[in-house]
C-alpha cells in the first residue's frame, strides 16, 4: 500500500454512512440497523483507511486489551480492492499496542481464510470448547 493511504483509529473520522451502507448489505451483517452499527463502533477499537480524506476500508476489534480480541466487520470498498489495503490494515491491527500479548484473537470468515492465514490465524484448536448463543435477527431488532 502506498503513502497515498492513511490508517487511523480516530472514531471521529469514520464515515458512518459508508460503514453502515457496506455492512447492511454484506453477507455477515445484512440488514444491520444504523443504530447497531453506531453502538458497535462506540464500543470497539476501530480502524479506518483513508485516501484523500475519503474512507475506503474499515475494521473493528472488540477487545478487553488484556487477554482477548475479536476482529470483525473488515472490508475494503470494491474500487480499492487489489491494492494491498487489506494486508496493510491487518498488519496495522496486529501491531497496535493495545492488541499485544493477547491470549486469544478470534475472527469469523466465510471466504477470506487465505488472507487471514498469512497473518497467523488458524482454525480453532479446540472447537469442542467453543460455544455460542446465536440470534440471527438481532441486527434488525436491536435498538
Amino acid at each position: 500500500m502506498s503513502l497515498e493511504f492513511e490508517i487511523s483509529t480516530d472514531v471521529a473520522r469514520l464515515d458512518i454512512d459508508l460503514i453502515h451502507g457496506f455492512l447492511s448489505s454484506s453477507y455477515w451483517a445484512r440488514g444491520r440497523r444504523r443504530a447497531v452499527v453506531e453502538r458497535a463502533i462506540q464500543n470497539s477499537l476501530c480502524f479506518g483507511v483513508y485516501r484523500d480524506r475519503r474512507q475506503v476500508a474499515f475494521a473493528r476489534v472488540v477487545t478487553d486489551r488484556a487477554v482477548f480480541a475479536y476482529l470483525m466487520d473488515v472490508f475494503v470498498i470494491p474500487e480499492y480492492r487489489g491494492r494491498g489495503i487489506s494486508k496493510t490494515l491487518l498488519q496495522t491491527i496486529l501491531d497496535h499496542p493495545d492488541l499485544q500479548n493477547l491470549r486469544l484473537f478470534l475472527l469469523v470468515t466465510r471466504d477470506a481464510h487465505g488472507l487471514y492465514e498469512k497473518f497467523g490465524f488458524r482454525p480453532l484448536a479446540q472447537p469442542d470448547q467453543v460455544m455460542e448463543i446465536r440470534d440471527p435477527d438481532s441486527d434488525s431488532r436491536a435498538q
